[in-house]
């Protein structure tokens, strides 16, 4: 049996890489995608052969994740629960298909991973296999009782590691658990799990990685300039850069400005809710700028179009559905909508905040002769015309209110005799009058009404 396993090098995935060897009888691959975690790749190679694997595939994934999942993902707009920017959730379809993709290569018998039964990135592993590779088996150990069992914690793990000769480093246990990646560094779990805990008090500050603290983050502000291309940022203060150059200036420059933290408590796709704190700095401006460069050039009914999906995109991604047919189906609307995002976006960063200190665009919608309270010389747009406008939009509302106000006592009135509320045409000499009656008319109406009678209603037809 041949099986591929996604490896990190930490205690968990050793564990479970010589344990699914003995237990199996089983060749293992070990495979890390490169998605931006730095450091932590570091003699991940030797660690992964003496801890029992046959080879390790160590992918540089960096270029791919910017290009053809973060900013696919950004021109949707797409943020969970009005509050996570999805930097976990959108890398792991990639590390998903590319491990099936070994798998495939080396005719493996099966895939799996170090995801527990409580959390969402089991789901998301399995459902990437089942879109892309339904053959395949998936072993998900901390699934497995007998795995449980065997290792009920991280005592028996290290006692395992020092029986087997496995090559880990055990300190002292952090008191929160970290994912990295291009994207962003997510913070969860021990100390995190109290959620009246302030994450962003300076006795936490060294837990935070890409961002300063905003109050310890320059006093002088910074600009920078986004040029974006059809909803995709291309160039950053006039410099050129791929998806992948974007995300690493954008990192650092929101870092250096306390951008981009977030602390919220989520819902998971298993059904619990979950505490975590974010650090997603060139997301966060990105997001923005992204917006405002929207603003002035996607057509009104188009947007809101598009923002009624962003909910149910969100969820896609952060349940697990990136490769699934209503993902592509809606990524192909968005791909439409940003036909004309294109312009340069101006931000001023400072103190964790994102300001817009302007924006154009060549196929701006935006016309001031038109929009400007002075004269309009293009003649586009006649005032006189708003009174229809107003009337029509006013109709269902107005027999709303008659129908709802046909039982009610009708109050004389020297404006009106027979209607419940003042209609009489306000002008400059009885405005005030009719503002003083009609609040008298709200003040009688009933809190709560009988449907009106068969007469009642025959009454109210005559006078429409």
């Amino acid at each position: 049996m041949k099986i591929v396993l996604a490896y990190s090098g930490g205690l968990d995935t050793s564990v479970i890489l010589s344990w699914l060897k003995e237990t199996y009888q089983a060749e293992m691959i070990a495979f890390c995608a490169d998605i931006g975690q730095e450091e932590e790749l570091k003699g991940l190679e030797k660690k992964a052969l003496r801890t029992g694997a046959s080879k390790i595939y160590i992918d540089d994934l960096k270029e791919e994740f910017a290009r053809d999942f973060i900013f696919p993902m950004l021109q949707a707009g797409a943020v969970y629960e009005n509050q996570y920017f999805l930097g976990t959730s959108i890398a792991r379809p990639l590390i998903a298909k590319r491990m099936v993709e070994i798998a495939l290569i080396e005719r493996a018998d099966a895939i799996a991973h170090g995801a527990t039964g409580k959390g969402n990135d089991q789901v998301r592993f399995e459902l990437t296999a089942a879109a892309l590779a339904p053959e395949l088996g998936v072993i998900a150990p901390w699934r497995d009782p007998v795995f449980r069992d065997r290792f009920p914690g991280r005592a028996e793990m290290i006692a395992y590691c020092e029986e087997q000769r496995i090559p880990v480093q055990v300190s002292a246990r952090k008191p929160y658990s970290t994912d990295r990646n291009l994207l962003h560094i997510s913070f969860e779990a021990g100390i995190l799990e109290d959620p009246w805990l302030d994450a962003f008090a300076p006795g936490n500050r060294g837990m935070f990685k890409l961002s300063v603290a905003p109050e310890e983050a320059p006093d002088k502000p910074e600009y920078v300039t986004l040029e974006f291309k059809q909803g995709n940022c291309v160039a950053v203060n006039g410099k050129a850069l791929d998806p992948y150059g974007v995300m690493k200036t954008l990192n650092r420059l929101g870092g250096k400005h306390g951008v981009g933290r977030v602390d919220l408590v989520e819902n998971r796709f298993v059904g619990m809710k979950s505490r975590g704190v974010y650090e997603t700095p060139g997301g966060a401006i990105l997001h923005f700028a992204h917006r405002q460069m929207e603003s002035l050039t996607m057509d009104r009914e188009v947007m809101h179009l598009r923002d009624s999906l962003i909910p149910r995109y969100a969820e896609l991604v952060y349940y697990g559905f990136w490769f699934a047919p209503e993902r592509y189906a809606l990524q192909a609307l968005v791909t439409e909508s940003q036909r004309n995002v294109t312009g340069v976006v101006r931000l001023k960063l400072y103190k964790g905040n994102i300001l817009t200190a302007g924006r154009k665009s060549p196929v701006s919608l935006y016309n001031p002769k038109i929009a400007t309270m002075e004269g309009d010389p293009t003649k586009a747009y006649d005032q006189s015309d708003a009174t229809g406008f107003i009337r029509l939009n006013a109709l269902r509302l107005k027999v709303g209110a008659r129908v709802a106000g046909a039982s009610l006592k009708k109050p004389a009135c020297k404006h009106s005799q027979t209607e419940p509320f003042c209609d009489a045409p306000i002008t400059r000499s009885n405005e005030g009058d009719v503002a003083s009656h009609m609040s008298r008319h709200r003040a009688r109406r009933a809190p709560a009404h009988r449907a009106p009678s068969h007469s009642e209603l025959r009454t109210l037809n005559s006078e429409l």
